[in-house]
């Protein structure tokens, strides 16, 4: 059986990765988006087990210490991690994951596991992340400013990424990803 192929998405907070990969997940039987596992509390709407595992500081710390994250960082002031052992059991059953994750975390699985594929979503411009941010009112104002500020420095790892999709359109976004994640399940090996 072919192995399944993991597809890092990631980029600044308010770029649309999050909706971009619900649609690609939605239309796809063979591909799972990852679910990981976090210390912030729940927003309005969020399930655990479906959205994030949502634990304790105790909890993350006991599986950090047992190995058990692809990866994990500390961002926005909580901490958020990639259980491996859900990830690698998929890729092994043949079935394509989604990790939907922060830059600093698609850095990590880029060392640990660098066959990935690593597409950064980019917004058309600083002024419409700002106001994308804004306009979902679930940040207060010093959020969205360090949200903004982390924004520009994310931006500057583009070209560690093997793939950038500008979201202006939606679902020109969705097309241009679900293109990419074809043509790379395509791809030969020549290794």
């Amino acid at each position: 059986m072919k192995k399944g192929k993991l597809f890092v998405i990631s980029g600044p907070s308010g770029t649309g990765k999050g909706t971009i990969c619900e649609r690609i997940i939605n239309e796809n039987d063979d591909v799972a988006l990852s679910v990981s596992m976090t210390t912030r509390e729940p927003r309005e709407g969020e399930i655990d087990g479906v959205n994030y595992y949502f634990v304790s500081d105790d909890e993350f710390r006991k599986v950090i210490d047992e190995d058990g994250f692809l990866e994990y960082a500390c961002v926005y002031r909580h901490s958020y991690g990639t259980p491996k052992q859900a990830v690698l059991s998929k890729l092994e059953q043949g079935i394509d994951v989604i990790l939907e994750i922060d830059t600093q975390g698609a850095m990590n699985i880029k060392k640990k596991y660098p066959e990935g594929v690593f597409i950064f979503i980019k917004p058309p411009s600083l002024q419409e992340l700002r106001h994308r941010i804004e306009s979902r009112g679930k940040d207060d104002q010093e959020t969205i400013e360090l949200r903004l500020s982390e924004a520009e420095k994310e931006m500057g790892l583009i070209d560690e990424y093997d793939h950038c999709v500008v979201n202006d359109d939606l679902d020109e976004a969705v097309e241009k990803v679900r293109n990419i994640m074809k043509e790379e399940k395509n791809a030969v090996s020549c290794n």
